[in-house]
């Protein structure tokens, strides 16, 4: 399977796709004003204990206050300026460092059973880790085991324990790589598991990058002793970078950005990394945009509907609860050729591809309940099941798929870290008082703005004049001026942004002005 990886870069907007012989698969986002904070290591102060919930929320510094666990609590002494804090890998990860868990390193703790009212108390002060960035009203997850990923290995600073990944399969080699870090290890405090990307390395490019990552953990120990509670000590690599480190290094086969600037930061970054790498970065040269020309805003939009149709005519819809995510697969206008337990079963073994693809893409997590067309035969209900977890197998994040049960329903449950893809690029639409979606406010002023720089080269004239929504015409002169702005200095034309009351929120209208 051949892999490539598109990245679209501009002053306020990344986004990474991940391509299988030619079809997106994973989108990662992060724009300037809401960046994926997992990962980000944050001096925080205890806001509040609750011991009915053996939680307590924390506050570092963003808007809403931040929630820790009791297991994910460091559960001795808790003096961190004087002594280093316990870690462990726990679920300090997203979807683009997926070895951060994928180990055979099983979560322990030394405070199971302790009341949380006795290993913190308000008002103290924490060093704490992003588990997971904040999701819809939900603030994010922290932990004070933190773990610090490179391209080969993750240091977890004060656990012992030496993991390998699930995926190095041989174990010859997974047992080499273990003798070889207890080996060059150099202190018994500190724990590593040991990335995909190391199968088959040598023992100097380990020593190299434990010696790297002991260095940060050192700076950011040396951080936190200077600084003020609420504040940043460090932060995750941009997600151009990351997906270097993490896709580029391990999976993908080619990367192609068309962002000079970032395309000269990930040589800098492989420089030190890998530079055989290196010809394997290529710099987009096109008068398109690079989604347009890998036919990618299609998949992306079909990602955002409630109603997804099948190639034989059938569909399935996917509705996403505070709670849960449901699917319903419909024959819809398929009606088969023979009887009509092949047309169900035909129509179920369709959906499945779909839905797992669907849920890769969309970055769906949590707990998913779907509904299959009702199948009389036991033979034919395994055949859904057995294909639903053999496409499941390319998903780098971890699944877990039960059996169907007798009315015709498939539980399983995948793991959740970030925001899924619809509540990051979509909001609650106040036309259908909140009862579906609609692209966000700010999605569709970057829709616009990507449309301005497709339309500004065929045109003749000295400005571009833009009608939308006026609640659209409000941002574009507020708070997203800064797209206007910056679109006028690519194209250099002027921009001016009408408000037309009779256009529907996402309706937008751009032409050319030839004469004053």
């Amino acid at each position: 399977m051949y892999k490539e990886l598109i990245i679209n870069a501009t002053e306020h907007e990344t986004r990474v796709a991940l391509l299988e012989d030619g079809t997106i698969v994973e989108l990662f986002i992060e724009r300037s004003d809401d960046a994926d904070i997992t990962g980000n290591i944050y001096k925080g102060r205890v806001q509040r204990v609750l011991p009915g919930m053996q939680a307590a929320f924390v506050d570092i510094g963003l808007n809403q206050a931040a929630f820790i666990y009791v297991d994910d609590i460091y559960g001795e002494s808790y003096d961190l300026l004087e002594q280093r804090i316990d870690h462990e890998n726990g679920e300090n990860h997203d979807n683009l460092t997926s070895d951060r868990i994928d180990s055979d390193s099983e979560s322990h703790y030394e405070n199971r059973g302790v009341p949380i009212e006795d290993l913190i108390t308000e008002g103290q002060e924490i060093l704490v880790q992003v588990a997971k960035s904040p999701i819809g009203t939900k603030g994010a997850r922290i932990t004070s085991y933190v773990s610090l990923p490179g391209r080969f290995l993750v240091i977890m600073p004060t656990s012992d324990h030496i993991g390998i990944s699930r995926r190095i399969e041989n174990e010859g080699e997974r047992a080499r790589l273990k003798n070889m870090v207890l080996e060059l290890r150099k202190e018994n405090g500190l724990g590593y598991i040991v990335r995909t990307a190391a199968e088959g390395i040598q023992p100097e490019k380990l020593t190299y990058e434990m010696g790297f990552l002991k260095n940060l953990w050192d700076n950011i120990q040396k951080k936190y002793k200077r600084a003020p509670a609420l504040s940043l000590l460090h932060q995750e690599i941009t997600i151009s970078l990351r997906a270097v480190r993490d896709l580029l290094t391990q999976e993908a086969d080619r990367l192609v950005i068309d962002s000079k600037k970032e395309y000269e930061s990930i040589l800098e970054f492989l420089d030190v990394f890998n530079p055989n790498l290196k010809d394997s970065v290529e710099l987009y040269a096109g008068s398109e945009s690079i989604f347009d020309a890998y036919n990618l805003e299609a998949d992306i939009s079909r990602a955002l509907k409630r109603k997804v149709w099948l190639k034989s005519g059938s569909y399935v819809v996917i509705e996403q609860t505070e709670a849960l995510v449901a699917i319903d697969v419909n024959t819809g206008r398929y009606v088969g050729t023979h009887n009509l337990e092949e047309t169900i079963l035909k129509t179920n073994l369709e959906a499945v591809k779909e839905i797992a693809y669907q849920i890769r893409l969309r970055d769906t997590g949590g707990i998913i309940i779907m509904d299959f067309i009702d199948m009389e035969k036991m033979t034919n209900q395994e055949k859904v099941f057995n294909a639903l977890t053999e496409a499941f197998k390319k998903d780098r994040s971890k699944t877990h798929v039960l059996p169907m049960s007798e009315m015709g329903l498939i539980q399983m449950t995948r793991k959740r870290v970030r925001k899924s893809l619809n509540r990051l690029l979509c909001e609650p639409c106040y036309y259908c008082d909140g009862e579906g979606s609609l692209p966000s406010k700010h999605s569709i002023c970057y829709n616009i703005y990507r449309e301005i720089l497709r339309e500004a080269h065929g045109t003749m004239g000295a400005r571009l004049t833009v009608k939308v929504n006026p609640k659209i015409a409000e941002l574009l002169h507020g708070e997203e001026n800064h797209l206007v702005t910056s679109v006028e200095r690519t194209i250099g034309k002027q921009i001016v942004i009408y408000p037309n009351s009779q256009f529907h929120l996402e309706e937008f209208d751009i032409f050319e002005v030839l004469k004053e």
